[in-house]
């Protein structure tokens, strides 16, 4: 067996230390940029609900979840308007999964996120969005927002559907709902 000499273990020690070093550092950078994009850094930082209504500035509410993959993918994007936007935009989000917030997922009807109210300055709502929203569209709803005009590519609260149940008083004679009104 050879033995490596002096220089040859300092070259060999100062490699190692190196790629130690470069491997540290960018676990350290990828951490970083995940941990201010992510939705629990975001949340944290977010305008309370209360203040935001009140302040004289248009709002964008999220209702998000943190196990929901779309409020998950979303949340980079998210990150990166607030930083365009945040100077002339409250940025509220409210967890779905915080009983604390029941009483504006109840107001608001949100049956899935993530969901965003767009508000104007006085605290009105002016649409409404559900699911991933590009972030263009995002871009161009919080510039009319800001703007005052109407919102782009949104109507008053999104597209719904005319279908009305009839409803009629219960016979009493087959009231089993697998029985489909036979």
């Amino acid at each position: 067996m050879q033995s490596t000499s002096s220089p040859q273990r300092m070259r060999n020690f100062a490699i190692v230390t190196i790629a130690i070093a470069l491997v540290v550092a960018l676990v350290l950078s990828i951490r970083d940029q995940d941990s201010t994009s992510s939705l629990e850094f975001q949340a944290t930082h977010a305008q309370p609900i209360d203040i935001a209504l009140t302040n004289g500035k248009p709002t964008l509410m999220e209702f998000y979840a943190n196990w929901c993959t779309s409020c998950q993918a979303m949340a980079p994007d998210l990150a990166a308007v607030k930083s365009q936007f945040g100077d002339r935009v409250n940025f509220s989000m409210l967890n779905v999964d915080n009983t604390k917030w029941l009483p504006e997922v109840t107001k608001y009807r949100v049956d899935g996120i993530p969901h965003f109210v767009f508000f104007d300055n006085q605290g009105k709502v002016l649409a409404e969005a559900i699911g991933e929203q590009p972030r263009q569209i995002l871009e161009s709803k919080l510039t009319d927002l800001i703007a005052g005009t109407a919102l782009s590519d949104t109507a008053s609260k999104g597209e719904v559907s005319k279908f009305t149940p009839k409803t009629v008083p219960s016979s009493g004679v087959n009231d089993d709902p697998r029985a489909h009104g036979a």
